[in-house]
């Protein structure tokens, strides 16, 4: 299968989205639909391996970490 990348990436899955910016920085957040807040990345080769790792259940994150970024995504979700 031959995968097209585009320049952004974007989810609305909180836990992949706290997996993605461990690695990279968020591009911006889109807020149009009141009902899901939508995260843009960059697309890169390197984000298509990561995501597809975490899909496959093959990541492995510290604890710590993971609810220390968690809480950074939602300063930033709930900051207008």
């Amino acid at each position: 299968m031959i995968m097209k990348i585009t320049d952004l990436f974007n989810t609305s899955d909180l836990s992949l989205v706290i997996t993605i910016s461990l690695h990279f920085p968020i591009k911006y957040i889109d807020r149009s639909n009141n009902n899901r807040i939508e995260f843009a990345f960059d697309n890169s080769l390197e984000l298509q391996k990561l995501v597809e790792a975490f899909w496959q259940n093959e990541l492995r994150i510290e604890p710590k970490q993971f609810y220390q970024q968690l809480r950074i995504i939602k300063a930033r979700i709930y900051d207008k």
